[in-house]
This record gives structure tokens, C-alpha cells and sequence, in this order.
């Protein structure tokens, strides 16, 4: 199979969908690679790190879409690369189709096949390729939170994990998935007043367990949030529904009764974010005020580290690309339901039931 990688567009996105090793892997299994030139340069990952592996570099991004079969990329396909896909392109990466309705259509008007990394299953139900991304998204949210705590950058002025004689700063994560709970472990050992909020009993049970006390586990009622929500210095949403769009679990009236200088993190953000007051910023331009709130909602927080993430999503993405190429989409699905749940669009239609309901468009099974 020919299979590319184009540069990724998205400002500040260092990532590349496939590294120099993972190229050889699929090389050595018979396969062809095309990356677009300097596609894994903001990595240190030159085009003759590439071409030493045996891959061809291409100039252009229309170069890589018009030669490959398969397109593996890290973020979703802008519009304009939406209109370089044709009907026999396999498409992988992260979609995020719920919150973003004119990526969905124009890729259904494509009639390629497109394939979510964020809803592909493992055999325990969980969503192996989103858990690298979540796992660096949510260790950087406390990062970001405490960042933008400092009075320099605008906000309250509290060190997160205070000193001896002053209290440490409350933080409150949403959600006790992969994001919040990796959020929560460096927030621990930064020495903060840590609370996470669950509507999973059992989830906060494990949790409990897991962090020894050093953690609070609430259950995630709406009297419970709103009281999460006034008391937070650092607020971070950690929510997720595979497929769907984010639930807005705080609103702007819940907003107000937060302290002047406050900071909200909304991991959620490319699903929608869980925010009320949420909407998608940029690494460039990372963060905005809402009452007096400081909003970081940058859609690619894991860019920010693009190494380490890089890495991280090869590990979890390259067994399947190869199963893709051996035995191509509709075989490869066949063999594997985890994979076949990564399936969001084909043949012009919608084939994901949550991001059809998120998305108010017709659902019709594969």
C-alpha cells in the first residue's frame, strides 16, 4: 500500500503522523511511504532521516494526497485538505467530528474513508489511541493552570502547591478518565489541594485507592460542581463521551462566583469543551478572559511537548496502521471491532451513531 504523511498545518502542531521508525516498519512489511518534505522538522526529524529508511520525500502536501492510499496524519485535515481526498483514500488520524460539522460534511462529500483514532476500542472498551494524547494533555493542564496562576500572566497570584504557613491552591478536575486522572498526579506532586469529581462510583472508588488519600474523590452531582466551580483556583474539565460532543457541565452564571484571577483548563476543548464559556484558542494566542476567569483551551495542548507526543501516539497508532496496510480498511475492520468503532465516515455517509447525534446528521451503519 502507499501510504502518506503529510506536514502537519495546524499553528504551532510540531507533530507528524509517522516517525522515521515507524516509516521503516512499514517499509520492511513491503509497503511504500511518502512524507511531505520537512513534515517531521519541528521534531528535529529531517527529510534524509527519512529517505535513510527507504521513504520518499514528496514537495507538496497535494503531492502526498494524490500519490497515497492511505493518509496517516496526527490532527484532522483542515478544509482544503478535506478537498484533496478522493473516494479510494483511507484516512487515519484524530477527527474530533463532533464539534466540527464542516470538517464532517466535506469529508463525506469526499466519499473517502475516515477512521478517528479518539473512538477506536481496545478490547477492554477503552480508547487506546486517545490515552497517549490524553495522558500528555492532562499532565499539561496543570502546567498551563499553574503558569497562568502567577499575577505576571494575570492571574490570582498562588503558587499551586502554597509554601509551609499558606495553603496550596484548590484544584478541581472534572472527570476521572485518563486526562483527569493524569491531571491529578501532577497536581499531587506539585503539592495542591487536590478534588476529583465523577459520576462513576466505581471510578472514584479506584481512584481513591489508587492515590492513597492524597486526592478527594467527590461524586460529580450539579450542587457538587457548582460548589467545585466557586472554590477552584485552577479548574480543569476532563470530561469525555467517545464520539460525542463534551456535556457543558459549568455555565456562565457558575462562572461569576469564581474568584477574580481564577483559572479554567478545558481539556475537552476538541470535542467542544465542557465550559459554557469555552471556545478553541491557540498555542500562539493560548488564552482569554470570561469574568474575570482566565480560559485556556488551546485545541492541541499535546503539540506543545510534540516530541514526547509524537513518540506516545507511534507506540499506540503503528500496530494498526500496519494491520491497515497488510490487509486494507475493509478486511482490517472486519478482523478487528476495535478497529471498525474508529470508523466515523465512509462512502459518503456517517458511520459513528454519537458523532451522527452530535452532529444532527443521518446515521447509517457500515
Amino acid at each position: 500500500m502507499k501510504i502518506g504523511v503529510p506536514k502537519e498545518i495546524k499553528v504551532h502542531e510540531y507533530r507528524v503522523g509517522m516517525t522515521p521508525t515507524s516509516a521503516f516498519e512499514l517499509i520492511q512489511a513491503g509497503h511504500d511511504v511518502y512524507v511531505e518534505t520537512n513534515a517531521g522538522g519541528g521534531i528535529d526529524f529531517s527529510d534524509a532521516d527519512y529517505e535513510a529508511v527507504g521513504a520518499k520525500v514528496l514537495p507538496t502536501p497535494e503531492a502526498v494526497f494524490e500519490t497515497a492510499e492511505m493518509i496517516v496524519k496526527v490532527k484532522e485535515p483542515q478544509l482544503h485538505e478535506c478537498a484533496w481526498l478522493r473516494p479510494h483514500h483511507v484516512l487515519f488520524t484524530y477527527l474530533h467530528l463532533a464539534a466540527d460539522k464542516p470538517q464532517a460534511e466535506a469529508i463525506m462529500k469526499s466519499g473517502a474513508t475516515a477512521i478517528a483514532y479518539e473512538t477506536v476500542t481496545g478490547p477492554d472498551g477503552r480508547l487506546p489511541l486517545l490515552s497517549p494524547m490524553s495522558q500528555v494533555a492532562g499532565r499539561l493542564s496543570v502546567q498551563a493552570g499553574a503558569h497562568y496562576l502567577e499575577k505576571a500572566q494575570g492571574g490570582r497570584g498562588i503558587l499551586l502547591g502554597g509554601v509551609p504557613g499558606v495553603s496550596p491552591a484548590k484544584v478541581s478536575i472534572l472527570g476521572g478518565g485518563v486526562s483527569g486522572f493524569n491531571a491529578a498526579q501532577m497536581a499531587v506532586g506539585l503539592g495542591a489541594d487536590v478534588t476529583i469529581y465523577d459520576v462513576s462510583t466505581s471510578r472514584l472508588a479506584q481512584l481513591d485507592e489508587l492515590f492513597q488519600n492524597r486526592v478527594k474523590t467527590v461524586f460529580a452531582s450539579a450542587a457538587a460542581v457548582e460548589r467545585a466551580v466557586a472554590n477552584s483556583h485552577l479548574l480543569i474539565g476532563a470530561v469525555l463521551i467517545p464520539g460525542a460532543a463534551a456535556p457543558k457541565l459549568v455555565t456562565r452564571d457558575m462562572l461569576k462566583t469564581m474568584r477574580r484571577g481564577s483559572v479554567l483548563v478545558d481539556v475537552a476543548i476538541d470535542q467542544g469543551g465542557c465550559f459554557e464559556t469555552s471556545r478553541p484558542t491557540t498555542h500562539s494566542d493560548p488564552i482569554y478572559v470570561e469574568e474575570d476567569v482566565i480560559h485556556y483551551c488551546v485545541a492541541n495542548m499535546p503539540g506543545a511537548v510534540a516530541r514526547t507526543s509524537t513518540f506516545a501516539l507511534n507506540n499506540a497508532t503503528l500496530p494498526l496502521i500496519v494491520k491497515l496496510a497488510n490487509q486494507g480498511a475493509e478486511a482490517a475492520m472486519a478482523a478487528n471491532p476495535g478497529l471498525k468503532d474508529g470508523l466515523n465516515v465512509s462512502g459518503g455517509k456517517i458511520r459513528h451513531q454519537a458523532v451522527a447525534e452530535a452532529l444532527d446528521l443521518p446515521f447509517e451503519a457500515a
